[in-house]
């Protein structure tokens, strides 16, 4: 098998797109409804809610890296933070109350429920980052 044959760049470029498809949402519609609002709108918890889409584009980039034989390590950390981000920051809002509204959003449990978001988001984004760069890889190296 060839390592850089066609399916394995399709599924490289279309796992980049579905992993990044929730931080672009997420940035065009803050851009769309920050200048129709004139008030600065940024929906923080968007790349959590489009999980299904990045969940599905980080799973083709692991096996497009398995069949390059290339990125398998960058692809699959990300792939295992953003999951373990997200899984562990929904289980601590169970826990501690903030999913039910029983605990106020606020103080150093509403922080951790914020950071576990943000880290998800940045797993994410790396993961996106290994995919444009195992591209990159499948088109430009010999």
């Amino acid at each position: 098998m060839d390592r850089k044959d066609v399916l394995t760049r399709i599924l490289a470029i279309l796992g980049t797109v579905l992993v990044w498809t929730p931080i672009l949402f997420t940035v065009l519609t803050s851009i769309v409804g920050t200048i129709s609002s004139r008030v600065f709108r940024f929906d923080y918890l968007m790349p959590a809610e489009l999980f299904p889409i990045a969940f599905v584009g980080a799973l083709l980039l692991l096996w497009a890296a398995r069949r390059a034989k290339s990125h398998q390590k960058l692809i699959g950390w990300g792939l295992g933070g953003s999951v373990a981000f997200l899984a562990g920051g929904q289980l601590y809002a169970v826990i501690t109350g903030l999913a039910s509204g029983v605990t106020e959003p606020a103080g150093f449990v509403w922080a951790v429920a914020l950071a576990s978001i943000a880290l998800y988001s940045l797993a994410l984004v790396m993961t996106g980052i290994a995919g444009m760069s195992l591209v990159r890889w499948l088109y430009l190296s010999q």
